[in-house]
């Protein structure tokens, strides 16, 4: 094969004037085929910029870490006990783990009623003391009230649950009585939820034992006065 200077020299040439005035084909070609160089130093920019941004995520922190203090029960309570300054503690919680409406100072549940059994440690929340916020999630609706209500008869004092849903009855005492005469009860209130029923204690009359009901106001106010003055029962769902 023969040497050809000529030849030779017209090809350095074209490769030098490439190389000062890229045509748009062959700065496609250098972007599909980068050389290996410039694919080190794109590796190199992309690793720096995951490690900025793995650095700016750690200086950020976990937004659901945030700690808050609220308060929790110091021991084992029982509904319808009184709460006290000595049954609950303020204790610092990651705010991601508390529950709704959880409660953050002592003095917004000092002397209220617990609704229900709580473990020691456990968050006390707006609906678990007796309350607007009780009875509304209670009856589903804003507009509601709780009324205590002694009822006639004990023995169904003992049946009820929290959240058992009942009807208020009363009988008028001036209505003769008459088993084949249904017009004598009264219905005061429909499906009425039992929030709470005062625990039974060593020695108490279980006459004296309250139920308490969460009813629109409305009803609420007819439920209280006929407490009152007549026998209250009630009917379950």
């Amino acid at each position: 094969m023969s040497f050809d200077p000529v030849q030779t020299g017209r090809r350095r040439s074209n490769r030098a004037h490439r190389s000062l005035s890229p045509s748009w084909a062959d700065r496609l070609s250098d972007l599909a085929h980068p050389g290996w160089a410039r694919a080190l130093v794109a590796r190199r920019v992309l690793a720096a910029a995951l490690v900025c941004l793995a650095l700016a995520l750690l200086a950020r922190g976990d937004p659901d870490s945030a700690r808050s203090a609220v308060v929790v029960a110091a021991h084992d309570l029982q509904p319808g006990v009184v709460l006290t300054e000595a049954d609950v503690e303020l204790v610092e919680l990651e705010v991601g783990t508390l529950p709704d409406g959880a409660v953050t100072a002592v003095s917004d549940i000092d002397g209220r009623t617990l609704a229900g059994p709580t473990r020691a440690g456990e968050a006390l929340t707006d609906v678990r003391v007796l309350g607007p916020r009780l009875a509304a999630a209670a009856a589903g609706m804003d507009d509601a009230r709780i009324v205590p209500v002694r009822l006639a008869d004990p023995a169904v004092t003992e049946l009820l649950r929290e959240g058992d849903r009942v009807d208020v009855l009363t009988v008028d005492p001036d209505t003769p009585a008459n088993p084949d005469r249904r017009s004598g009860a009264t219905v005061l209130a429909s499906r009425a939820v039992v929030v709470l029923v005062t625990p039974s204690e060593n020695g108490r009359d279980q006459r004296e034992r309250v139920v308490m009901l969460a009813l629109p106001a409305s009803e609420a106010t007819t439920v209280a006065a006929a407490s009152l003055t007549s026998a209250i029962t009630v009917t379950f769902q």
